[in-house]
């Protein structure tokens, strides 16, 4: 007599349900998600193109300070290393030529301590605003605030192009910047990458990391060609 073959459970009969077949989607999509995202890490893809922007934008401000006669300059705003906020950069020209300070790492400090007193002297503008009575100030000194504000925006204004436009980077890429008027790269804070209007920049080397990917571009001085190398070259002794 043959017999027939057990019978198969329900759940087998009727297969997975829709819920079911979207929580494994689910399930697929983040592991999915979090390859890509350790590959990324390992590879340093944002890094690689952040570089290639960089080198760009560095090449059209050298182009632009040569055509237009005007000194221009990259800002970098650079995070602190140590916390998770995204550096900057954008570009700035002059109305005209400008030179630099011999003593960049000196100016740069300054730099950061005038920016502290703006920021400070802001409050203090604003809270003297909210106060009545004698605490309030006079026309004389608000002429003498305007004046000294217009007077720091009339050196450098920002400036934007087709191929230059402010750049906040993924938090996860950070820089530092080295220019021949420096002993060390600077890594936090600001910096600055000059152009010429007589067709030169400095000699200078920017590091562009993400987790132990490092790349370095060289810029030079008199053709503003950049060069690009995945390692972190060591900065040159003067």
């Amino acid at each position: 007599m043959r017999h027939s073959p057990a019978p198969l459970s329900r759940r087998a009969q009727r297969g997975l349900t829709l819920i079911e077949i979207c929580i494994a989607l689910l399930i697929a999509a983040v592991l999915f998600s979090a390859v890509v995202t350790g590959v990324g890490a390992i590879t340093g893809s944002k890094a690689k193109a952040t570089t290639s922007e960089l080198a760009g934008v560095i090449r059209s401000l050298y182009e632009t300070a040569a055509l237009s006669g005007k000194t221009c300059r990259l800002v970098f705003e650079l995070a602190d290393p140590k916390s998770d906020d995204a550096s900057r950069y954008h570009a700035e020209c002059a109305e005209g030529a400008v030179t630099t300070a011999r003593d960049r790492e000196g100016a740069l400090k300054d730099e950061n301590l005038s920016r502290e007193d703006e920021a400070r002297r802001g409050k203090d503008e604003r809270r003297n605003f909210t106060q009545s009575g004698s605490g309030a100030p006079g026309l004389k000194e608000l002429m003498e605030q305007e004046q000294h504000r217009v007077e720091q925006a009339a050196r450098f204004s920002s400036y934007t192009g087709e191929e230059v436009a402010p750049r906040e980077l993924p938090s996860n890429v950070s820089l530092s910047v080295w220019t021949r008027q420096q002993k060390k790269a600077v890594d936090q804070g600001v910096a600055y990458l000059y152009f010429f209007p007589q067709g030169y920049t400095e000699k200078a080397q920017v590091y562009v990391r993400q987790g132990d990917n490092v790349w370095t571009l060289t810029i030079s001085p008199l053709t503003g060609k950049v060069s690009v190398v995945d390692e972190e070259l060591e900065v040159p002794r003067s």
